[in-house]
């Protein structure tokens, strides 16, 4: 078993892999006390290529004779597809470390989906259902930032990136005879944007539940969530451990002025009524509170529906479930309850269903159900689709 712990042998390895039509890549990280996720192992597999017999890796980011600039070339090279599954934490780690997003991509738990596996479906199940294996996953939890690694935790690490070889190759021939490649990659398009890994810390206010719509109080809720963004990204620690939401809106619904203000809340940790701490929360308050109006946050104003659009929204999830049952693939990789209820109801909604293989499929005779050109009508088989005249 191979472990890569200087950067000649990275670069070493990336160019064996560079050599392939392609290689497995997978990551096993900590974040559970950090922002940021911590890199502990990176595991990549190629098949036999011309003269090179097949290679799978394990390389440790966590020597310290080690530089992963030849892996980022590696995963930034556009003559190697690059194979992950559930990628996204994976890249969003590339992206960061890096500023590198793996191109070409695919995403086996995509492909699988869209052939009819199930939805969300893991690597376990692929394993057994596709590679004919079995995994022992039992140093799934382990502490991968811990050194030594013991050989089980090798083993168990090298698994995801060479049954993920054979994995690839029969999807890949699967979807190329389904007709349904393209699907694949409209939802790579979607994956490798540089878009999706960004956070922005005027926009973390969207994920605080806020209590109230009022752009006054947003305006705080906004100023207080940037500076804890900025603040956990500089420290590298959880937002939470900062502080937490529930606390973030009592001070912005108190709207303390003085540390004495702030420490008379309740739900304010300890840390947040250090001097530093405590000035640095009071600014971001006194910063919301001069937000001028005209730039205050405001909450969309909640859809106003077409009336009876319960009941076609009820027509909706019939069709939704006919269609995605003919084409043997789970309904919400099509579209989501709240999707059809917008479609049903509202004015040119903007949906991903209306856009790209999901409309070719589902979208544009959903439209047509809506608009009365379409109905259904049960038959002995299941639910059929009729054109009126």
């Amino acid at each position: 078993m191979q472990v890569i712990t200087t950067t000649d042998d990275l670069a070493a390895l990336c160019a064996r892999c560079a050599r392939g039509p392609y290689v497995t890549v997978d990551t096993e990280f900590m974040r559970e006390r950090t922002f940021w996720s911590q890199l502990c192992l990176v595991q990549l597999a190629a098949p036999a290529s011309g003269d090179d017999p097949e290679v799978a890796a394990l390389i440790d980011p966590l020597a310290q004779k080690i530089e992963l600039a030849p892996l980022f070339a590696l995963m930034a090279d556009q003559g190697v597809v690059k194979v992950f599954h559930a990628a996204r934490q994976d890249i969003e780690i590339f992206h960061h470390l890096g500023g590198v997003i793996p191109q070409p991509m695919f995403d086996s738990q995509v492909a699988a989906m869209v052939l009819g596996f199930g939805e969300q479906v893991g690597y376990e199940t692929l394993v057994r259902r596709v590679a004919k294996a079995e995994l022992d996953k039992s140093s799934r939890f382990t502490d991968w930032a811990r050194r030594p690694l013991s050989d089980k935790q090798l083993a168990y690490a090298l698994g995801d990136v060479t049954h993920l070889r054979t994995i690839y190759e029969a999807l890949s021939t699967r979807l190329e005879k389904s007709g349904r490649a393209h699907w694949v990659a409209e939802e790579m398009a979607i994956l490798t944007d540089p878009e999706t890994y960004i956070t922005r810390p005027e926009d973390a206010w969207k994920r605080v539940k806020a209590r109230s719509n009022s752009p006054a109080f947003l305006a705080v809720v906004a100023a207080l969530a940037a500076w804890r963004e900025r603040e956990a990204q500089a420290r590298d620690v959880p937002r939470q451990r900062l502080l937490k939401d529930d606390a973030l809106l009592e001070i912005a619904v108190a709207r303390p002025r003085t540390p004495d203000d702030l420490g008379k809340l309740r739900l304010v940790q300890r840390e947040a009524r250090k001097p530093d701490f405590a000035a640095a929360i009071l600014g971001a308050v006194a910063e919301g509170i001069a937000c001028p109006a005209d730039r205050r946050p405001t909450l969309p104003p909640p859809p106003r529906r077409r009336e009876g659009s319960a009941a076609v929204a009820d027509l909706l999830r019939v069709f939704l479930k006919a269609r995605a049952d003919a084409l043997g693939i789970a309904a919400k990789l099509i579209a989501s309850t709240s999707d059809l209820d917008a479609l049903a109801g509202e004015d040119n909604p903007d949906l991903p269903l209306l856009r790209g293989w999901r409309r070719e499929v589902f979208g544009e005779d959903a439209l047509r159900l809506v608009a009365g050109q379409l109905g259904l009508v049960a038959r002995p088989g299941g639910v059929e689709v009729f054109e009126f005249g």
